[in-house]
């Protein structure tokens, strides 16, 4: 009785430092940040006073407003490339080696080198115009860096879709890798032809892959900042994450600025776990919807 009491205390004992670890270096900071949400900077509390103050911030609404359109159209370009690219790559002809080594070539360059490489082919003299002017696509240079509104927000989604589509692909072909032939030589056997089979057999089995990828990616877009400093600067397109950057590493001397990263941080977790659930609770509902039909 007590040596098969140890064995269920072991497994236990044995997590102890892996959950010490994560009380220390990621619960407690956390709570912490929480608690700052919710307090003055004379440590009392409020409860709507940092948000009032978030809301009438510089570029707040402006941020959401893009958080939410670089997420709708990254996801949804990033998932058809990345899907065309799979069902390609799991055709294998001739040179769908040469295709996948391609593809993945975004994957090994770090962010700040993406940064660094597309902000040198975004100058007037970069790289970007002088191909195209070199293949004689354009007449005079473009100058990118320029951009302003939509056009910006553009140029970093293409920049984005370029780093990660990749990681998408891989999800989709390993979903597309577990689809057996004998179930597409039976829907050939009774008739099915090709878009048939691809809409009612491979697009229904490859949906968990296809909820993994779009909610990893919705999770990472709303999170986006990175390289939208790096290429245009502080301010040119705000992201929510981009003004926590803000507040934290370029004015972090103003009295308030603390509780603003704070408070966005904040924010954008809520907004990330509701767009989650959201979108996980519509595709569950969507699978339940097709069952029953």
């Amino acid at each position: 009785m007590m040596e098969t009491g140890r064995r269920k205390i072991v497994p236990y004992l044995l997590m102890t430092p892996a959950f010490m670890y994560y009380m220390a270096f990621w619960l407690l900071p956390v709570l912490s940040g929480i608690a700052e949400v919710f307090t003055t900077g004379e440590g009392g509390f409020t409860l709507t006073g940092n948000f009032l103050l978030m809301w009438r911030s510089d570029l707040f609404l402006e941020s959401v407003y893009n958080t939410a359109l670089f997420a709708a159209i990254s996801v949804i370009l990033q998932y058809l490339i990345a899907l065309i690219l799979a069902v390609l790559l799991n055709i294998k002809f001739k040179f769908s080696h040469i295709l996948m080594f391609a593809a993945m070539i975004p994957m090994a360059i770090t962010p700040t080198a993406v940064a660094i490489l597309w902000k040198t082919g975004l100058f007037r003299d970069g790289w970007i115009n002088s191909l195209l002017m070199g293949t004689g696509i354009l007449k005079s240079p473009l100058v990118f860096m320029n951009a302003e509104g939509f056009s910006a927000l553009l140029l970093i989604i293409l920049i984005d879709t370029w780093t990660v589509t990749p990681s998408v692909m891989i999800i989709l072909s390993a979903g597309l890798q577990g689809i057996s032939k004998e179930i597409r030589e039976a829907a050939y056997s009774f008739g099915a032809n090709k878009w048939r089979i691809f809409k009612d057999i491979t697009l229904p089995i490859l949906k968990p892959s296809i909820v993994t990828s779009i909610i990893l990616r919705l999770i990472s877009a709303v999170q986006v900042w990175a390289i939208a400093v790096m290429v245009l600067g502080h301010g040119k397109v705000p992201f929510l994450v981009e003004r926590i950057a803000f507040y934290e590493d370029v004015i972090p001397g103003v009295p308030s600025s603390g509780k603003l990263a704070f408070t966005l941080s904040f924010t954008t977790t809520v907004i990330v776990f509701l767009v989650t659930m959201l979108y996980y609770r519509a595709s569950r509902r969507g699978t339940y919807l097709g069952a029953q039909l």
